[in-house]
């Protein structure tokens, strides 16, 4: 399996995953041009994705949408009520309504050879998911967008190979900076986005030995930084409770403007 960040910020979002024979995407935030530009530097076309999969209808994860469907007809996976949004935001163009397949959170679907489970998240949207993503006896998730975190995630998060979990923003720089009163509570809130502190915590919980990559995500360009995530989310773990340090595990930040480094399980 491959997991590649074309994008992840709060200014769009997009994540490869596949297989030697299944390619597909974990939203489509950003424009065509950049989509098929990341595609081209791990060796594929737009032609050759068999789905992407919706975690939600904000437009930093769905703008790129429409012009995939018409080019290349490209099935979209996301929850009936995340596909409703989605048929209403104009800007995404005329395309065929046929290609939306309905799933539910818990039911697991097949996309090519690729087992894909989605999992309820907390965020302000319509029936928001994350996925996990298996193929043989390896697996990745694509978690972000998540107001906070319970035992339901943490056991979905289990045993994995790969990861990118959300660490969108550090609570001192959000709460002192120039959003208004209304966004931060809405960041801050149960249905907001993981902190970076809250990220480190949630990777104590599920930590383990096979881990071999953790991707930090979704970062807030006014509210975060690269080098701040990274240091507060290690210190989180080194600190945490559980046997493992920081060092034992190779974790990057993936970029708003630029591809990740492909991580091959």
């Amino acid at each position: 399996m491959r997991l590649v960040s074309i994008a992840s910020g709060s200014s769009g979002n997009c994540i490869y995953v596949g297989s030697d024979n299944s390619h597909i995407l974990v939203d489509a935030g950003i424009n065509n041009k950049r989509i098929e530009q990341g595609l081209n530097e791990i060796g594929l076309k737009g032609s050759e994705l068999d789905g992407i999969v919706i975690t939600h209808e904000h437009s930093d994860h769905t703008k790129g949408l429409g012009v995939l469907a018409r080019k290349y007809g490209v099935p979209l996976y996301g929850t009936k009520e995340t596909l409703e949004e989605v048929s209403k935001q104009k800007y995404l163009g005329e395309y065929p309504r046929d290609l939306y397949h309905p799933i539910c959170p818990d039911v697991d679907f097949f996309v090519g050879d690729l087992e894909v489970k989605p999992f309820s998240i907390d965020h302000d949207a319509a029936n928001p998911v994350a996925y996990r993503i298996q193929h043989d006896h390896k697996s990745v998730a694509v978690a972000t967008d998540m107001g906070h975190y319970d035992q339901y995630i943490i056991d979905h998060l289990q045993g994995l190979d790969a990861l990118l979990l959300e660490s969108n923003h550090d609570v001192n720089m959000l709460q002192a900076g120039p959003y208004p009163y209304y966004l931060k509570r809405r960041i801050l809130g149960d249905h907001g986005h993981l902190s970076n502190e809250n990220a480190g915590r949630l990777l104590c919980c599920i930590l383990h030995d096979n881990l071999k990559r953790i991707l930090l995500g979704h970062l807030s360009k006014e509210n975060n930084y690269e080098e701040l995530a990274y240091e507060t989310v290690k210190l989180e773990i080194t600190d945490g409770d559980n046997p493992f340090k920081a060092s034992d595990f190779s974790i990057a930040v993936a970029g708003r403007d630029r591809m990740s480094e492909i991580i091959t399980i």
